[in-house]
């Protein structure tokens, strides 16, 4: 559901790291990049939108809004990371995760 609302506003490199295994912060984390501060507002408010929608949750937390660079959503068991280009090298979470499983997000989008 997040991977496909950040799809929706044309969030690239869409990642999802299943963390639960070898984290208690959260069973997911759902990695995004967007181009622009204008896109990843976007994008975090689409997923946003979606999980009210279908799920009737809201982030429990809610950082990174001031400069739109990187934002990062907190739903308890999946944490939505929405960066720019150089913010998601920079903090390169795939390689700090490394260990979790790696879903592709267009593996799940054919199933």
């Amino acid at each position: 559901m997040v991977a496909e609302a950040a799809d929706d506003r044309k969030g690239a490199d869409i990642v999802i790291l299943k963390v639960s295994e070898v984290s208690y912060l959260a069973d997911y984390f759902v990695l995004v990049t967007g181009f622009s501060s204008v896109q990843v507002r976007a994008i975090a408010r689409s997923i946003e939108d979606k999980v009210e929608e279908e799920s009737q949750r809201f982030p429990l937390r809610t950082e990174g809004q001031g400069d739109g660079t990187w934002m990062v959503q907190d739903y308890g068991d999946v944490i939505a990371h929405i960066f720019m280009p150089e913010q998601r090298e920079f903090y390169n979470l795939e390689a700090f995760w490394g260990h979790a499983e790696k879903i592709e997000f267009s593996t799940l989008a054919k199933d």
